[in-house]
């Protein structure tokens, strides 16, 4: 787990070739645009499965991956405690779980890992300091 600063969520937001206005965000609103870009990936493989659309089925899962590797996991901070510890463990899962459902074809696989970004992302969003 690296220390998180809004520069390595800015890095890791821009290399997954999500949206734009991730210079001028605040550290709250990357890690929740990164909640919807995986989300998005998400939603696009559970598409390409059903329309048996193989390779960009890959391409959304790895989507999915990289900014849950690259860009959720890589914002832990190191003194995260035990909140982070089961964070950090609660994303390698999902990259597991993604892995298989790349592999496998698993809609079901693609539909839990969604189910436990959605959870977390309306967690993050009962918490932003800028809510009024």
């Amino acid at each position: 787990m690296g220390g998180f600063s809004s520069a390595t969520a800015v890095r890791a937001y821009a290399n997954v070739g999500l949206e734009t206005g991730v210079n001028s965000a605040h550290p709250h609103r990357l890690i929740a645009m990164l909640f919807d870009g995986a989300l998005l990936a998400l939603a696009r493989a559970r598409q390409s499965m059903m329309a048996k659309d193989i390779a960009t089925r890959g391409s959304a899962i790895s989507k999915a991956i990289q900014i849950i590797d690259e860009g959720l996991k890589a914002s832990l901070v190191d003194n995260g405690g035990d909140l982070a510890a089961n964070l950090h463990a609660l994303y390698d899962y999902m990259g597991r779980r993604l892995l298989f459902a790349s592999l496998k074809n698993d809609l079901g696989a693609v539909n839990e890992v969604s189910r436990l970004l959605t959870e977390l992302k309306d967690a993050w969003n009962a918490i932003d300091p800028h809510k009024t």
